[in-house]
């Protein structure tokens, strides 16, 4: 089937033409291929060639195989859906990389939708969302492998600050984005109609709906945003993609760092160097690992915080503690300060001013107008007490 010429008839998914048209003429590029490339972090793909790649079937091929597909979620097949299969197939390396990422993170994700009763096949939003990279960020702020914009990953439980960003955690933002998936399918009862609000916000698919006086994707898909128009037909590519590349001759990418862990849970302060000498890990690792610690630090306190260690490393953090604690305390942990004493302006050597005490005054309150301590000002006074009378006089220098 190599080379084959397309000759099958593309099926039409409505019956209004103008729709039609609309489908058939979408450019390819609508929308934003910004993670694409983010999909070879941390892999080798030297080894993959060109040699041997299927780039394209009939369209019969491509029908038949999303049918066999065993999705609950509804994955039809269009001009726009071949077009975006044919780009995953056409960047081979990146697609090898993004089979290889999955083996990581989909049994993490699959475990939490099974725990929501959702899908499986969701899972692949996160290839269309970051390229299954947590570090990923968009301008527009959203950041992790599901691009939770802040508003919204604190709606949904996720802790943000300047240490912690749980956009990043694999597991809690797949936690947050079923229970934001579960809440959208609850509004539309249909999964395409949720995918297509994960994108663009319910608010929009229903001005969609009210504008199509219909209630399908495909019926309403004029009416979206444009690049929400793209995102059910890619998400459908990219299950496709994933599932069919050994078929299309794309075998997945070689991954040198560990694919098993374990977590442990900590409310120690440390520091991801701190782990990485002692345990011999490299830091990078550790970080593709915790990518929720955007400082290499984590917080310690009250909250138990989640720390991911490759599985013959999770033993070892546990009878090293101590060492590892105690590595680089000084520089890397113990580095911020409690209480910090302010150095009083002091009155110019040489220089006196006699105060008269006013009825009400404290001597706080002059040692405050005049700038200086009131240590001082019982030094200068050879006061043992703090008590004043009104009508005497201070001595405020020396």
């Amino acid at each position: 089937m190599e080379g084959t010429v397309l000759t099958d008839t593309l099926p039409l998914l409505t019956n209004d033409s103008s729709t039609n048209d609309s489908i058939n003429k979408l450019p390819i590029d609508t929308i934003s291929y910004q993670w694409f490339d983010l999909a070879l972090a941390w892999l080798d793909t030297t080894e993959c060639t060109s040699n041997g790649v299927i780039y394209e079937l009939p369209d019969s091929v491509y029908k038949a195989r999303l049918k066999e597909l065993p999705f609950t979620i509804e994955v039809p097949y269009n001009q726009v859906v071949r077009n975006y299969i044919n780009r995953y197939i056409k960047g081979y390396k990146r697609l090898a990389a993004l089979n290889r990422k999955a083996e990581y993170y989909f049994p993490i994700f699959e475990d939490i939708l099974c725990q929501y009763d959702l899908p499986y096949e969701l899972c692949y939003m996160a290839v269309i969302e970051s390229a299954l990279n947590p570090s990923a960020r968009s301008k527009m702020g959203a950041a992790g492998i599901w691009q939770f914009m802040p508003s919204t990953g604190k709606i949904y439980g996720l802790e943000i600050n300047s240490l912690v960003d749980e956009r990043m955690d694999p597991i809690k933002s797949t936690e947050a984005a079923c229970k934001y998936l579960k809440t959208l399918y609850n509004i539309f009862e249909d999964w395409n109609l949720a995918i297509a609000a994960y994108n663009c916000g319910s608010g929009n698919v229903n001005k969609a709906i009210h504008r199509a006086g219909k209630k399908d994707f495909w019926s309403i898909y004029p009416y979206l945003p444009q690049e929400t128009r793209s995102y059910l037909p890619i998400f459908i590519a990219a299950a496709y993609a994933m599932n069919y590349a050994e078929d299309h001759g794309i075998c997945p990418a070689s991954l040198d760092i560990s694919m098993r862990t374990d977590t442990i849970q900590t409310k120690e302060r440390v520091h991801l160097e701190q782990i990485s000498a002692v345990l011999d890990i490299p830091l990078d690792e550790l970080r593709r690992l915790n990518p929720q610690y955007t400082r290499n630090l984590i917080p310690g306190g009250e909250k138990n915080y989640t720390l991911c260690l490759p599985i013959e490393k999770a033993g070892l953090y546990i009878d090293h503690k101590d060492t590892i604690m105690a590595h680089r305390a000084d520089e890397l942990v113990n580095n911020r300060r409690e209480e910090v004493t302010m150095t009083p302006k002091s009155v110019s050597s040489g220089k006196v001013t006699i105060y008269t005490i006013k009825s009400g005054d404290t001597l706080s309150a002059i040692a405050k107008k005049f700038h200086v301590s009131v240590k001082q000002i019982k030094q200068w006074n050879g006061m043992k007490s703090d008590n004043i009378r009104a009508g005497r006089t201070l001595r405020i220098g020396g």
